[in-house]
């Protein structure tokens, strides 16, 4: 399949890929591939979903590095200190923010309530409120969107300033991704339109009422923006401005995020189960093989950020709302990859 085969199949398509908006390939700091359907351009942006969560895990980093955190073994109510626990409640002094990045964090529900949490007026200390529980910490793998607010939260308290911000300056300005903006709005009403409008936004990102960004979903990028994030995981943590025509020796670096880290979160922490393909999962980041460099950052609609080192190239994948659609990696090496060498 050539570029233009692809681009009719996906035009065409009236099944899992229907709903695709842009993908946009790097390879050693070139553009490979770059296409969009449905009225986008490239540098629209897609609510690219939890994908938003692979974000978080590197803004973590990024914080760690910077010393505004400890560690991974550190405590979650240390990040806290005015947080009132509930009478009887005990669990939750031992979670820690490697719980919180694994998603082996206990909570005290058994689906997520989504009501309660997005009609408060602070939506990181409605998730600290369900954290915990009688069962204790347990190890066992608990997929929780509302619950990895706290990150957003922590990062506020340790850096002093907004986490959109935080975003802005440290992880979107090094990579020449457009400074994002608070979307304004968080009725039920517009939570709604913001999952299933179809239309381009704008370089946005959802927030409670107090202009703290969601964590777990609502981060709106274009699948470029995708790709530089993936491109500069590729790189170890590093970033150039330099033109892609030179080889990786003679570019000049910038670090955005220390290589360890890198290394930590996309190292398989857990093997998940048939709901995430058996995929092996680091710090909100999944690793689909177990014997191959290949890493992703995965969002529903086929939302994803593609790592492969062996291959030297990150792929973007943006979609709007779509249910029972995951997983694009399969799509990407069969359909995409091929192409990015033409």
């Amino acid at each position: 399949m050539n570029k233009e085969e692809l681009h009719k199949y996906i035009s065409d398509n009236k099944g899992n890929e229907s709903n695709i908006c842009q993908i946009y390939a790097i390879k050693d700091g070139r553009t490979v591939y770059e296409d969009c359907w449905r009225g986008f351009t490239t540098s629209d942006a897609v609510n690219v979903m939890s994908v938003t969560k692979g974000i978080m895990a590197i803004l973590t980093g990024i914080a760690i590095d910077k010393g505004y955190i400890k560690g991974m073994d550190q405590k979650v109510l240390d990040f806290f200190p005015s947080y009132s626990v509930k009478r009887g409640e005990k669990t939750i002094y031992d979670v820690t923010l490697r719980h919180l990045l694994t998603m082996t964090a206990p909570y005290k529900y058994r689906s997520e309530p989504w009501t309660k949490v997005c009609t408060s007026d602070d939506w990181t200390v409605a998730a600290l409120n369900l954290l915990g529980g009688r069962a204790g910490i347990t190890g066992e793998f608990k997929y929780s969107t509302l619950g990895i607010q706290i990150l957003s939260g922590i990062i506020e308290n340790v850096s002093g300033e907004k986490c959109i911000d935080f975003a802005n300056d440290y992880l979107f300005a090094p990579l020449g991704i457009p400074v994002h903006v608070i979307h304004g709005d968080s009725s039920k009403e517009d939570q709604f339109d913001y999952l299933m409008n179809k239309r381009p936004r704008k370089n946005e990102w959802y927030s409670d009422p107090g202009g703290t960004v969601t964590a777990g979903w609502g981060l709106c990028m274009s699948a470029r923006d995708l790709a530089k994030v993936g491109e500069m995981v590729l790189n170890d943590g590093k970033v150039s401005d330099d033109s892609g025509s030179l080889t990786a020796e003679k570019r000049s670096w910038k670090r955005v995020i220390s290589e360890g880290y890198l290394r930590e979160m996309t190292t398989p922490h857990l093997k998940l189960g048939e709901r995430f393909g058996f995929m092996s999962y680091g710090y909100l980041w999944y690793k689909p093989f177990e014997d191959r460099q290949v890493f992703a950052a995965i969002g529903d609609g086929g939302n994803v950020i593609y790592v492969n080192k062996e291959e030297g190239i990150s792929v973007g994948v943006t979609g709007t709302f779509k249910p029972r659609i995951f997983d694009r990696v399969e799509f990407i090496e069969e359909k995409v990859l091929p192409c990015c060498g033409e």
